[in-house]
Parts: C-alpha cells; sequence; structure tokens
C-alpha cells in the first residue's frame, strides 16, 4: 500500500484531502483509481488506512476506513548535526538517516568542509534535500517527515544544541570504550539527542575543544576510522537498538 503525507488540517469529518505533487503522481504515475487503498499520514503522530473517492487534477478526496497512533517513531529525538561532505553523499546520509529514525538533520559548515554553498545553490541543495528526507519518511513508515535545516555554522549548531539533553560528537582521537558506553547508557526514551560529525577529515581539534567546552560528550565508536558517510549511522544505528529495547 502506497503511503503519503498530509497536514493535520488536511484530516477533517473522516477524510483526508491530498494535494501538491502527490496528487500528479497518484493520478498520472501510479494511475491510482477510486476504491483503492492508501496509508495517510498526518506528520505528528496519526496514521490513517484510507479509500480513494475523489481524485481531482489539484485534489484527492479520500474516506478514512481506520486509525492509529504513532508506532514508529524512536521514543528520542535524535538530532544529526552533519559536517557538510563532499559530492551527493549528503543525499545518502539523509536517506539513511531518516530510515534510522533521526528526528531532523542539521548541515554545518566546519573548517575541513570543501564544499561551500552560497544563497541559491545552498536553497537549492535544501530543497532537494527535503524531498529526500520525505520520500525515505514514506518508504520507511515514518509518521513524520525530518527536516533538513539550513546550514549553521558550528558555532550557531552549539547554541542550538545547548538545550538538549545529551549531546555526543565521535572522535577518532577519543579513547576509551566504557566511558563511551557510560555516556551512551544515559540516553533514555524522552530525551532530545544531538549527534555531531565531521565531513571528509573530521573536526580539527580546535572545534572539538570547542564542543567540549559546551558540554559535548567525546566518544569514540571502535578502533576503525569511519567515513562521514557511516560515522552518523553508526551511531544513529546504536542509538536506535538501545531505545527500542
Amino acid at each position: 500500500m502506497y503511503h503519503f503525507f498530509v497536514t493535520p488540517a488536511q484530516i477533517e469529518d473522516g477524510y483526508a484531502v491530498i494535494t501538491g505533487q502527490d496528487v500528479n503522481h497518484i493520478r498520472n504515475v501510479l494511475r491510482m483509481k477510486p476504491g483503492e487503498k492508501v496509508g495517510i499520514r498526518d506528520g505528528i503522530s496519526r496514521s490513517y488506512v484510507c479509500e480513494l473517492e475523489e481524485l481531482g487534477t489539484d485534489r484527492i478526496r479520500a474516506r478514512i476506513l481506520s486509525e492509529e497512533t504513532d508506532s514508529s517513531e524512536l521514543p528520542a529525538r535524535l538530532y544529526l548535526f552533519q559536517g557538510l561532505p563532499k559530492g551527493d553523499k549528503m543525499e545518502f546520509i539523509i536517506q539513511k538517516a531518516v530510515e534510522l529514525g533521526v528526528y531532523q538533520i542539521i548541515p554545518v559548515a566546519t573548517r575541513r568542509a570543501v564544499v561551500k554553498l552560497d544563497g541559491r545553490k545552498e536553497e537549492a541543495k535544501r530543497k532537494r534535500w527535503n524531498a529526500i528526507a520525505e520520500s525515505a519518511a514514506k518508504q520507511s513508515g515514518r509518521m513524520l517527515v525530518p527536516e533538513v535545516t539550513g546550514v549553521m555554522t558550528l558555532s550557531e549548531a552549539l547554541s542550538i544544541s545547548g538545550a538538549f539533553d545529551i549531546n555526543l560528537i565521535p572522535y577518532e582521537l577519543e579513547e576509551g570504550m566504557e566511558r563511551t558506553k557510560a555516556v551512551l547508557n544515559q540516553v533514555r526514551p524522552g530525551m532530545s539527542v544531538g549527534i555531531y560529525i565531521g565531513p571528509e577529515g573530521g573536526f580539527d581539534v580546535e572545534e572539538v575543544e570547542q564542543a567540549r567546552a559546551c558540554g559535548v560528550h567525546p566518544v569514540t565508536l571502535g578502533r576503525r576510522i569511519l567515513r562521514t558517510e557511516t560515522a552518523g549511522l553508526t551511531a544513529l544505528s546504536i542509538l536506535m537498538f538501545q531505545l527500542e529495547q
């Protein structure tokens, strides 16, 4: 069954109204007909099984058959602060991070980041990144679409994450798996957790010390050095397993 997202305002009187690009996708790509069933999610905490009734050119009306509350989201909010990588790695990171349950993805411009985005390029990239997040959310059965924010400096990111319950920065020079396990064991349902990942080449020493001064915990992900597109997904996987036990 195909799944689509709407806003809570598009759920009313036993019906869901689908608008935007999904209308064309349903009508002209999937070639669906009245009577076929789709899954609808309100982007917050509810999902619905619906039956298509009216397929207009700019809106589709679907009757709600059944409803259920949140069952697919992690019990904690995980924020991925991702140093800007080269090429199309960011697209891969976004897709997989959404599948693993990330709540929000924040691109970060760091000292060793090769990629530099001006205003026009950033806006185009952000639009593309959020489309990938939405597609991944549909595919993985998420109840909400994680947002990919605009690019921030490390200082801006640290200012935001200062309000979180705990923040982690995997760092290749950090030693002591037992200490890392102790830090990770502090993560509990209901928490907000920031995860800082450097670009190719990682964070420099001053950036790590800046993060440490802001209360971010340096941790190790093992004896091997992981690529930027691997490190964040590894951290998310560890926390997903821990939170869903």
